[in-house]
């Protein structure tokens, strides 16, 4: 699965046991939240073998904050690490949960006894992944015309202001306030009134900060733009790896290239988009997690926030391969001696739905019949 040289390793997902419900959902269309919630369950319920699920906050409005964690048992009964990915931050970015949905739907059509590599990974490492993170805020963007480029939660304004919502990306422990900010309620950057003052973000504060030496990599999905922004949003402030976290996102953008030729850029928020303080991104690498981006998905402008359904699929593709280009990367820099598997021995390719197998044993009896 997770492998540099190539853009799509999948498993045999013939040889799987999950259910029609599945694989019948619509990955290329976007979803309302009851539609992605009773996906979510249907997950933990055909995998509960790979997939447990996990309510770790609520939202303003006290709706559940749900993770799904993929992971098998380690062979040695060692302490694993983790990963962690979450999208819908911003309320009105629909293709980021598309792109988790997808993201876990390619985890599960890979996952089988026979891919050692995806077993590998998920016996060291487990995946955190939220779908939707500002649940109120995605769902309002679903109320009707007017409210679907919401970008903020839906909490009260505070006293003296008429405008509901914070910035949730402008709400963690970060530079919190100083750069990139407004402290006017109704601008879309809006910081809130404190650090995590959002029970979104206090979500994430809590769930990860209390786990923070189980955590290697700390991935966030948004839109637009086609950017692989890395730490950190403040202009005077330069992260202790910051050559190594350049080298493997465009590593990754080099991948996301190969398929359809969009171009993803890689630099600071700064360098490439602008100085901004108070990101989840920043906190997680403050907090000591090595690896820690921001991917901004299609397009670069024409459709912006409002990225048509057709673009689902590719813009998805693109972005799987350049967060499994990560990934690949951050195990084996932490598991030198264990590395995984190259992708030689077991090659897979995906072509619109067909997936053809072939492992080396038999590409050697063919070349042998010849």
């Amino acid at each position: 699965m997770f492998n540099n040289n190539v853009n799509f390793l999948f498993g045999d997902s013939l040889s799987l046991g999950v259910s029609e419900k599945l694989w019948n959902y619509n990955y290329t269309r976007y979803h309302p939240m009851d539609e992605i919630s009773s996906w979510m369950d249907s997950v933990v319920e055909q995998n509960p073998k790979l997939v447990t699920s996990l309510v770790y906050g609520q939202t303003f409005e006290k709706r559940d904050i749900k993770l799904l964690k993929f992971g098998l048992p380690d062979p040695g009964g060692l302490e694993k690490k983790a990963v962690w990915v979450d999208c819908g931050i911003h309320a009105r970015e629909w293709i980021a949960p598309a792109f988790c949905q997808w993201f876990v739907k390619e985890i599960l059509q890979s996952y089988n006894e026979s891919d050692v590599r995806l077993t590998k990974f998920l016996q060291k490492i487990d995946l955190y992944v939220t779908p939707v993170l500002n649940v109120d805020g995605y769902m309002f963007s679903w109320t009707n015309q007017s409210t679907r480029l919401w970008r903020k939660s839906r909490s009260l304004p505070p006293q003296g202001c008429t405008c509901h919502g914070v910035d949730l990306n402008r709400n963690f422990n970060a530079n919190w306030g100083t750069v990139g900010v407004s402290t006017d309620c109704c601008s879309n950057t809006y910081c809130g009134v404190s650090p995590a003052s959002e029970p979104e973000a206090k979500a994430v504060t809590d769930f990860v900060g209390t786990r923070v030496d189980q955590f290697l990599c700390y991935l966030t999905i948004h839109s637009s733009g086609q950017l692989i922004l890395l730490p950190y949003g403040h202009p005077q402030i330069t992260a202790p790896n910051y050559e190594e976290l350049v080298s493997v996102g465009k590593a990754a953008a080099s991948e996301m290239k190969k398929l359809y030729g969009m171009e993803y850029r890689v630099g600071t928020s700064p360098q490439i988009l602008y100085a901004n303080s108070g990101s989840s991104r920043d906190w997680a690498r403050l907090l000591g997690i090595p690896f820690s981006y921001t991917f901004e998905l299609r397009d670069k402008g024409e459709f912006g926030h409002l990225l048509p359904e057709d673009q689902i699929k590719p813009a998805c593709e693109e972005a799987y391969v350049g967060v499994t280009s990560i990934l690949s990367y951050v195990y084996d820099n932490n598991f030198p001696n264990d590395k995984l598997p190259t992708a030689a021995a077991t090659a897979c390719v995906h072509v619109t739905g067909l997936i053809v197998m072939t492992t080396l044993a038999t590409l050697l009896v063919t070349l042998g019949s010849v």
